[in-house]
């Protein structure tokens, strides 16, 4: 069997961590695979070329010419598998056998009781055979170490003592020689070997305590002379598993032991000399084991399993520089084996990608990092891709904005930020995980900083996290636009209506409504201070868009006759009055906000002392926003309000609604030219309102609306179509216990 190669450039651009994708418009945008290339951080290197890896397989061990590597098939069962370094090949070795760190092209297969030798160098050539079963028949056996050609076994006895003994081959002669044999032994692992030392972890009950006392130990024996492995003095073993292992070479050896105060440290002893190098374990590192030494530096962490989500960090720390930190070498590691020439392979995760890294170095300089084979899986978070509408219409109640984003996999917080371009306002949500897979989705309601979202553009970022720690965040972003109807008494341009009211002092306030109901209510969002300074005017009057913007201005009357304009900014503040002119001052009533001769443009309505109706056109100008006035008509003397309120019966423009002095309510239909059609009684009992507003579409359904205030509270009156019944009355929480505040509402 032989994987297909990929070349160390292809490989790095296939594994490039995408960092920042700007979207363009568009309902979707799709995410490039490779985004940009990254430079590797200090001493880590791509391998020249590379061969694809098993996502599943292990690193067992390593030898001059190749490694070998176990993963398990659909049934459970093990597969080995010898990768040559020189071609990339791969043989299959066997299945339902284990394979151990032997140090070298040697290793061993069989059904666990007659057992090989092979050498990889030589194509797999038989080098000896043990028949263990056949050297050892009264007790189970277990191998539990290769080192050269050399096998250890653990053999439990029938006095419940389980021995450790080394098999050789001498002329075809087995050479047993049994190095330990404790009370009660549970278990033995050859964890390293440099040369013929090796080093053993054990365990133990202790005897004449209770049963359930464990010790656990580290001996170092040589496989030339047999010795018998000695486990006095190591008693302080930190406790072990299959996991564990260990770290021999010629200048140090290293094991997990229990520290002075109780915990947990990393005791390196730089043999031939008294000097011990001790490294604490805290946190999630108390589980941790040596992964082996490479020049002057030990390697660590808590190993995983190659297909597990959160296996821990390899670090490494200097052994010769007592100030040293620990560093992170690799972001994940499952598995570790030790090459004849002093170097580590190790199955995890860096920053050249997921496979099998060789860790080389010598003396107290940092190790280098090379990705030796890749699996060519993608283990960073990325973007698969973005899902945004390229813009919204928000003038439906209801309407939401729909997004999604797709992850490279599922562990990851997303965290999303709207900004409104013109303002900086800004939206931040951590999205929700989605359960099951890797779709994050979010659907924006268009509220923005408690308000009703303003219009215009619009740039979305969303930014994904690993939970596990392995790899960096990555980063998307784009734009949309958020648009609406235009709504004559909005002020700062997000489609809601603005209601303006001003108190006894003279401070003026802004409450903007939400653009569409809220539990069945028309529904103040928030409320704002325009200024102070406004009792000087006798009325003031919200008239629409007169000045050629999208949203809404403001004209104020004063004492004097003289009659201001304020143009609107867009962002619920006004520019500094200007002048429109005077001789204003015997109008008892203006009414403005409404389009009545169907050019596009608000149009004023003004009544004098002598009842008559005039109507002037708007201009589109700052400075002159209106035209001369014209005769409406005479006879509207009798009315004590009246109220430009848009078109609220179907007409084709804008509409007019008049209360006489016994509070009865009438509709003029606008013919579309400044006149109206005659009057429609719509109703009696508003006598008690002191303020009507044509306050624009205030329930979100496309017609304009009537705001009713006084005394007695405030309610919003929803346009129906009907010329007969125009309108249906609708709760709100607008100026709610403020019935005597405002002296004028606009």
């Amino acid at each position: 069997m032989k994987h297909t190669r990929t070349s160390g450039r292809r490989l790095a651009a296939a594994l490039l961590t995408l960092s920042t994708v700007t979207a363009v418009a568009g309902t979707l945008v799709t995410v490039p695979a490779v985004a940009a290339t990254a430079a590797a951080p200090t001493g880590v290197t791509a391998a020249a070329d590379a061969t694809n890896l098993p996502v599943d397989a292990e690193v067992v061990s390593a030898g001059t010419t190749g490694y070998l590597t176990s993963r398990k098939d659909e049934a459970g069962t093990a597969i080995l598998e010898w990768h040559s370094y020189a071609d990339g090949s791969v043989t299959p070795v066997g299945a339902g056998i284990v394979g151990y760190d032997s140090n070298s092209d040697l290793l061993v297969t069989g059904d666990g009781s007659t057992l090989s030798v092979r050498d990889m160098k030589n194509g797999g050539a038989w080098r000896a055979s043990f028949n263990i079963g056949a050297e050892f028949p009264s007790g189970a056996t277990k191998l539990v170490g290769v080192v050269n050609e050399n096998l250890f076994v653990s053999v439990a006895t029938t006095e419940d003592y389980h021995e450790l003994w080394q098999l050789s081959k001498a002329n075809g002669v087995t050479r047993k020689t049994k190095l330990s044999s404790r009370p009660k032994n549970i278990d033995y692992k050859v964890v390293a070997s440099s040369g013929n030392d090796f080093v053993v972890l054990g365990s133990v009950r202790e005897p004449y305590i209770p049963t359930d006392r464990i010790v656990y130990w580290y001996a170092k024996s040589n496989v030339a002379n047999g010795s018998v492995l000695d486990w006095g003095g190591s008693s302080g073993t930190a406790a072990w598993d299959q996991s564990s292992t260990g770290a021999l070479t010629a200048s140090w050896e290293a094991w997990v032991r229990t520290a002075q105060d109780g915990g947990l440290e990393i005791g390196a002893h730089r043999l031939g000399t008294g000097t011990t190098t001790r490294i604490p374990l805290t946190g999630a590192l108390t589980r941790a084991v040596v992964a082996g030494i490479v020049g002057d530096t030990v390697l660590y962490g808590v190993p995983g399993t190659a297909t597990a989500e959160t296996p821990g960090p390899l670090y490494a720390r200097s052994l010769t520089d007592a100030a040293a930190q620990p560093y992170k070498v690799l972001d994940n590691f499952s598995s570790v084996a030790h090459a004849p020439d002093g170097s580590l392979l190790v199955r995890g995760f860096g920053p050249d990608g997921d496979g099998i890294f060789r860790v080389s170095g010598s003396g107290d300089a940092r190790p280098t990092v090379a990705l030796e084979a890749t699996t060519g899986r993608v283990m960073a978070v990325q973007f698969a891709d973005a899902e945004v509408p390229a813009y919204v219409d928000l003038e439906k109640a209801g309407t939401t904005l729909p997004m999604a984003w797709t992850l490279s996999r599922a562990n990851a917080t997303v965290d999303l930020t709207l900004t409104h371009v013109t303002t900086g306002k800004k939206l931040t949500k951590r999205l929700d995980t989605p359960l099951p897979g890797n779709r994050f989705t979010y659907a924006w309601d268009g509220v923005l900083d408690g308000i009703s979202a303003p219009n215009g553009s619009y740039t979305w970022k969303a930014t994904a996290a690993p939970t596990d720690g392995i790899g960096g965040p990555a980063s998307i972003s784009g734009s949309f636009q958020v648009v609406r109807q235009a709504n004559a008494h909005d002020l700062n341009d997000n489609g809601s209506t603005d209601v303006i009211a001003r108190d006894a002092s003279g401070a003026l306030w802004r409450d903007d409504l939400f653009d569409w109901p809220v539990g069945g209510q028309a529904k103040p969002a928030r409320r704002t201070k325009i200024g102070t300074g406004w009792q000087t005017y006798k009325q003031i009057e919200a008239v629409g868009n007169i000045a050629g913007t999208s949203h809404g201005d403001l004209i104020a009357l004063d004492g004097s006759g003289n009659l201001y304009h304020y143009l609107g900014k867009g962002d619920g503040t006004l520019a500094a009055r200007v002048r429109i002119g005077g001789g204003w001052g015997g109008y008892k009533q203006l009414a403005g906000g409404s389009d009545l001769n169907g050019d596009g443009r608000s149009d004023l309505l003004a009544t004098d002392t002598a009842g008559v109706l005039w109507f002037y056109k708007g201009t589109g100008s700052a400075t002159a926003p209106f035209a001369a006035r014209v005769r409406v008509g005479g006879g509207w003397g009798g009315y004590n309000q009246i109220t430009a309120t848009g078109n609220i019966a179907g007409g084709a423009a804008g509409d007019l609604v008049a209360r006489d002095t016994a509070g009865v309510l009438w509709l003029y239909l606008g013919y579309g030219n400044g006149t109206f059609a005659p009057r429609i009684r719509i109703g009696g009992g508003w006598g008690g309102f002191s303020q009507l507003v044509g306050a624009g579409d205030v329930t979100g359904d496309g017609r304009p609306d009537l705001i009713a205030h006084g005394s007695a509270g405030t309610s919003v009156y929803r346009s129906t179509g009907s010329t007969t019944a125009p309108f249906s009355r609708q709760s709100t929480s607008l100026y709610a216990g403020e019935g005597t505040k405002f002296n004028s509402v606009a």
